[in-house]
């Protein structure tokens, strides 16, 4: 038999059709392209699945040793590249079939006894995706290992923290990077969470309604590692949600990288001037030879409007299908792949880069100095003298007013001044208003005190191992 006549026998449909595919259809429903890369977990969910076939009895077990050399030689051909993918193959799955019927003969042709390229496909993705998802988790547990040794450098350096980007309150540079590090924690625990719902086995649902073979569902998902299978036919084969939850938790933590390059964009900025990010992250102009630009961050933020628009793709695709499997579902996959490959570069390169950032305390005190960042620790003195907050707060108003018009800190405004606002001010009022007593004054569970830093960091070590 010629290859011809073999790559027309693996189009199941063919012996219907009186004629041949067009040329333009043939290009536009092809998947094999960006598919293939599903070829290892296509390899091992049909492994799994002909040792169920032999186990039941369905093939003889000279099937099984036939179709499991034949698997491994062409594991072996993709992975040194001597496999010829084929777009008149349609896809991953009809690419690796015909492979192996070529190899091993009618061994090959049982292989698909009692499944679908339907259950087979969404099998092949919830395993690719698996393997993603506990790299990724990964990634989010170096990146927040990155983001605790910088706040360890710095859970004294004093920085002026912002509502509204106005100058609020002193806080610890390095409180302010584990921040980021609770939000990347979340982002790992929502990608476990949501693994035990990828890693479930479609397997089996066939093209809709289930199969009269006698298969053994729950024996190919304890080979595979999956933690159950699919209990509905048509909802296994139909079923998109893990990759909107997968894509959804991306587009989160994606959100959370775009955040932080946005406070790295400004706080390296000329007007900040808080930080400096490492040469080989910038790039300069091809115009104005001073310039050095925070291209990685910047990138992010973009990059991070992809991964959602991926979230409105996937959820459009599926809002309007009806059960069970429609062609639409082959668009699942694009958007999917390239939310785990931005989401992947994009964590990997920010772990190197949080370790490239120099630190300028002398900037950031500046700035919380102008921003008359002590005021609320005015007034929480107040109050502890016995005076109403919201009196307080007023007189502390008048005080920043005074200190305002005369181009100075608080801190820096004469008792006698100050205790015309107020006569219960003392002088002590001066250790509650500098920078670092009001940073240490917040030493609660939470707060932003140096020794509240660390002993969050110690936390956090111990958590990420």
């Amino acid at each position: 038999m010629s290859q011809n006549q073999l790559d027309k026998k693996s189009e199941a449909w063919s012996a219907l059709f009186s004629e041949p595919m067009s040329e333009l259809v043939k290009r536009y429903t092809a998947s094999v392209f960006f598919d293939k890369r599903l070829w290892q977990a296509d390899i091992a969910g049909s492994r799994a699945h002909a040792d169920m076939l032999a186990a039941q009895g369905i093939i003889p077990a000279a099937d099984l040793t036939a179709i499991e050399r034949g698997l491994s030689q062409i594991a072996a051909e993709i992975e040194s590249g001597a496999f010829e993918w084929k777009l008149d193959l349609e896809d991953v799955h009809l690419n690796i079939e015909a492979r192996l019927t070529q190899l091993v003969g009618d061994a090959g042709k049982r292989l698909h006894t009692g499944r679908s390229r339907n259950d087979q496909v969404a099998t092949d993705v919830r395993l690719w995706l698996r393997t993603e998802i506990d790299l990724i988790v990964e990634l989010l547990d170096t990146l927040q290992r990155a983001l605790v040794e910088l706040a360890d450098k710095n859970t004294d350096t004093i920085l002026p923290g912002f509502t509204h980007l106005q100058v609020a309150q002193p806080v610890s540079f390095g409180h302010h990077m584990l921040a980021y590090v609770e939000m990347f924690s979340r982002d790992a625990e929502r990608m476990l969470d949501l693994r035990r719902r990828v890693n479930r086995l479609p397997l089996g649902a066939a093209a809709l309604a289930g199969t009269s073979y006698p298969l053994d569902r729950e024996r190919v998902a304890r080979s595979l590692g999956m933690e159950g299978v699919c209990q509905n036919s048509l909802d296994a084969v139909s079923d998109r949600d893990f990759a909107i939850e997968f894509t959804a938790a991306a587009s989160l933590g994606m959100l959370h990288i775009s955040r932080l390059s946005e406070e790295l964009v400004l706080w390296m900025s000329q007007s900040f001037g808080f930080i400096d990010i490492a040469d080989r992250f910038c790039t300069g102009s091809s115009i104005m030879p001073q310039k050095k630009n925070p291209d990685v961050p910047e990138l992010a933020r973009g990059k991070t409007g992809r991964v959602v628009g991926h979230l409105m793709g996937l959820i459009t695709l599926m809002k309007g299908q009806p059960l069970a499997y429609n062609k639409d579902n082959q668009e699942d996959k694009e958007p999917l792949f390239d939310t785990v490959d931005t989401l992947k570069d994009t964590l990997r390169i920010f772990s190197e880069m949080v370790g490239g950032i120099t630190v300028k305390p002398e900037a950031m005190e500046r700035a919380a100095l102008r921003g008359y960042a002590t005021a609320t620790d005015l007034a929480d003195y107040l109050v502890k003298k016995g005076l109403p907050f919201r009196d307080a707060h007023e007189v502390v108003a008048h005080a920043v007013k005074t200190a305002i018009g005369q181009g100075v800190d608080l801190s820096a405004l004469p008792l006698d001044t100050l205790r015309q606002f107020n006569s219960q001010i003392d002088a002590d009022v001066y250790d509650v208003l500098s920078l670092r007593g009001s940073m240490n004054a917040r030493n609660i569970l939470g707060g932003t005190a140096p020794a509240q830093v660390r002993a969050q960091i110690a936390r956090h070590r111990t958590r990420l191992g």
